[in-house]
């Protein structure tokens, strides 16, 4: 058994990290060595099916390492290394811990061939990451954090009683299609999905931040450290966007539910005043688009989500990661107190542009060579308003991504700051993100030669570079337009309200509220219930006491005529 646990990808990081507290201060050379270690004995790692064991009756299959798998195993081991490398200055020992720790969970989750493997693996990224969000210290973190959480750790839940369920009714705890089995159950476009296909849909659907379950997105990941969203972002929604590719690929619902995903954000992120809390946002966008493409189920689709999640994370650690540097440096992230520190941090404002341009899609960054895969599947398959509405989309994240992030925090209003440039590790780990950003934009073969499908794709087609600089023009000018005019949202130091406030404020003030009136209820109830109490002793007493009614010798006479009475009763009962 301890040989089947070894041969899990992500293992040497998850058992490792427990070891980093006796390193001290080296603890974080410590996360970047295990990091690149484990990438090693990755890329060592044969494809196929292994560490299979028996548990409780049922067969477990610990690693089904195939494209798709290897795929997101090799991103989630670069971003560890980024990250790692990110966090060099970071002296907090358990941030080391959680966040290899959590990276190598992913890996082992998206390495897991079956659904218990998956949820203990799905649980242990859930724990410790949450280290990650309460490390900030402050009363806020910590509230967001217990909500991150609670709402994390549901998942699990759903996800291992949709598993169990499922055992139940296929003998089977594989981790593959689970869109169209089961005679009982929700009807889904391709066919039926089970009560348990539902539940560990309901499971991916929280941790991917479907509409009306993304709040803690936003709610947790800008209250984490600067380094700890970088982590934060790389890992948990892209392991649920795997967790659909592998589960629910075809699944015909998720197109909808990606058009939401794309369109919603857009709003919040342009009246956002915290960058971070924008790119928070932003990552729903994105996220959009790769379920879309995962509802779409072709091949090229799945190429598009595939590559499209391994740009995704670079480009958006990237952003986080500037971001992360102005909070060090600055010691904030809201519009409305940054502006002008291009003149005192130009490699972190390159290394930003750089980030936004990628996710915005320009030609020869990596962005591009993704995004338009799954544009396209969407056309071929003729889903025209799916195919309008990414369109759509992706002219929105050059506003709130592309230009409204490096703007307003090193250009715009110039707030007279002056803060030195992020220290050499942080700059390192975004030069390194930059590269990757550059040269998967040029050289796209070299991504779509890991592709799980055959890739015939050429994303430098004329209409795809016409198009899309068409909608990055029209962005561009439609932001000038309304900043000129003035009609631009103003930055405004606020708090925008989103679903979350039902469970945040609505929740615990109508909890309060009720509370205080059933106790009000209940106060009056007690007084009414011991004087109606207090009353009848009363009453009691005085008619069973020697000189009452009940209480006073009564004649002879009298004691037979009412045992006559009770006598004549008794016999009337008795016959009717």
């Amino acid at each position: 058994m301890i040989a089947n646990l070894a041969m899990i990808p992500g293992m040497i990081m998850v058992l490792g990290s427990l070891l980093l507290p006796l390193l001290g201060k080296k603890a974080a050379w410590g996360g970047v060595v295990l990091s690149a270690i484990s990438l090693i004995v990755f890329l060592m790692s044969p494809f196929g099916i292994s560490g299979n064991v028996e548990l409780l009756g049922s067969s477990l299959t610990l690693v089904r390492l195939d494209k798709l798998s290897f795929l997101f195993g090799l991103v989630f081991h670069l971003a560890a290394i980024i990250s790692a490398i990110y966090a060099l200055h970071v002296q907090d020992v358990k941030q080391h811990v959680g966040g290899i720790m959590y990276a190598g969970g992913a890996i082992a989750a998206a390495c897991a061939g079956d659904l218990l493997t998956l949820f203990v693996f799905w649980e242990l990224t859930a724990i410790s990451s949450v280290v990650l969000v309460w490390a900030s210290g402050s009363q806020r973190a910590y509230k967001s954090g217990m909500r991150y959480l609670i709402i994390q750790v549901t998942s699990g839940v759903l996800l291992l009683s949709g598993a169990l369920m499922r055992l139940s009714e296929t003998g089977s705890l594989a981790f593959g299609g689970m869109g169209e089995f089961g005679a009982i159950g929700l009807r889904l476009a391709g066919g039926t999905i089970s009560t348990s296909g539902l539940l560990i849909l309901i499971a991916f659907g929280i941790k991917c931040a479907f509409p009306l379950l993304h709040n803690w997105l936003q709610d947790s990941y800008p209250k984490a450290t600067g380094t700890g969203t970088v982590f934060l972002s790389a890992f948990t929604t892209k392991l649920a966007v795997y967790s659909l590719a592998r589960g629910f690929a075809g699944t015909e619902e998720l197109i909808a539910i990606g058009c939401v995903m794309t369109l919603f954000p857009i709003i919040f992120a342009v009246i956002e005043n915290d960058l971070r809390r924008v790119l928070a946002y932003s990552l729903n966008n994105q996220l959009g688009f790769m379920v879309v493409g995962i509802g779409i189920g072709t091949e090229l689709a799945l190429n598009g989500i595939a590559a499209h999640a391994f740009c995704h994370i670079i480009y958006k650690s990237l952003l986080f990661m500037s971001m992360g540097a102005v909070l060090y440096r600055v010691g904030t992230t809201k519009a409305t107190e940054l502006g002008g520190l291009h003149k005192s941090m130009p490699w972190t404002t390159a290394f930003c542009i750089i980030g936004a341009g990628s996710i915005s899609g320009f030609p020869l960054l990596s962005g591009f060579i993704s995004k338009s895969m799954i544009i396209t599947a969407a056309a071929e398959q003729h889903h025209f308003y799916a195919w309008f509405i990414l369109l759509i989309a992706s002219a929105g994240v050059m506003e709130h991504s592309g230009i409204k992030i490096p703007f307003f925090a090193f250009f715009a209003h110039d707030n007279g700051k002056r803060p030195k440039e992020a220290p050499w590790n942080m700059l390192t780990a975004m030069a390194i993100a930059s590269f990757f950003c550059i040269t998967l934009g040029i050289f796209y073969d070299l991504l779509y030669g890991l592709l799980p499908y055959q890739s015939h794709y050429s994303p430098f087609t004329i209409g795809h570079v016409v198009t899309q600089l068409q909608l990055l023009l029209f962005a561009a000018l439609a932001f000038v337009f309304l900043m000129k005019t003035k009609l631009y949202p103003a930055e405004i130091d606020a708090t925008n309200l989103d679903t979350d406030w039902t469970y945040r404020k609505a929740l615990p003030w109508l909890a309060g509220t009720a509370g205080a009136v059933i106790a009000l209820v209940d106060t009056g109830v007690r007084k009414t219930f011991l004087a109606l109490l207090a009353t009848s002793t009363q009453t009691i007493r005085k008619r069973f006491n020697d000189s009452g009614l009940m209480g006073r010798p009564w004649s002879t006479s009298t004691m037979a005529v009412w045992a006559t009475l009770i006598l004549g009763l008794c016999l009337l009962l008795y016959y009717f």
